[in-house]
């Protein structure tokens, strides 16, 4: 069943449906993490029903346009319809495909790309077919993820991402294999004193070394 739910965020509002999946506070964060430039232009990967665009775009002035990307139809027509929802045509462009196939359409480059990507690894868990694509690396690898952010990316934009804090070394390695330098860190827990689950990170392509490290956030589910 699809509703249109408040974002949260102003008079915004977000089409979800009960029988797809649904977003989650990790894409809130996520969407809090930086802040927008003026006259830029956004991409958010693996965008689902367009969360993370959506909640930047309403958090943050001075943004020229954002393109959501996803490839599974569904998500893109509620993607679609929450656009239209909001009057938000010729800001927000939906495309789907897949996010490996992302520079054959995009010829012009980013500067900020957003994605909260699958980074979870295995196959079961989840009871369907596009639960466990949001969620696993099924469709998508990281490495497949950082070849296109930095392919889509104009010199110096900027990739910030969520990922899980226990394969942050494997994340890292990634990024600079393709020209991307971690220039942000923010560990995230669901309690004060708890192992972090996830961190967010950010990256410059062409960037030079030096890493922010945020103080730790702590997210109540």
């Amino acid at each position: 069943m699809q509703s249109a739910e408040s974002l949260g965020c102003g008079d915004y509002q977000i089409v979800q449906d009960t029988e797809l999946y649904r977003f989650t506070s990790d894409a809130v964060l996520l969407s809090r993490f930086l802040r927008a430039k003026k006259g830029e232009r956004v991409a958010d990967f693996c965008a689902g029903g367009g969360i993370v665009g959506l909640h930047f775009f309403a958090e943050n002035t001075g943004i020229e346009r954002v393109t959501l990307v996803e490839m599974d139809g569904r998500l893109c027509a509620l993607a679609k319809k929450t656009v239209e929802l909001n009057g938000l045509e010729g800001k927000f462009f939906v495309e789907q495909m897949r996010v490996q196939d992302a520079p054959a359409t995009f010829p012009e480059a980013f500067s900020l790309i957003l994605c909260n990507p699958p980074y979870e690894r295995g196959e079961g868990g989840f009871e369907t077919k596009c639960d466990a694509a949001c969620r696993k690396e099924l469709e998508l690898t990281l490495e497949e993820l950082c070849a296109a952010a930095s392919r889509c990316l104009k010199f110096g934009g900027r990739f910030a991402l969520s990922f899980r804090a226990d394969r942050l070394a494997e994340l890292f390695s990634a990024l600079r294999a393709h020209a991307l330098e971690p220039k942000k860190l923010q560990f995230v827990a669901g309690k004060r004193g708890r192992k972090p689950y996830l961190a967010l990170v950010a990256a410059v392509k062409g960037g030079k070394s030096g890493l922010e490290v945020l103080p730790e956030a702590v997210n109540v589910k």
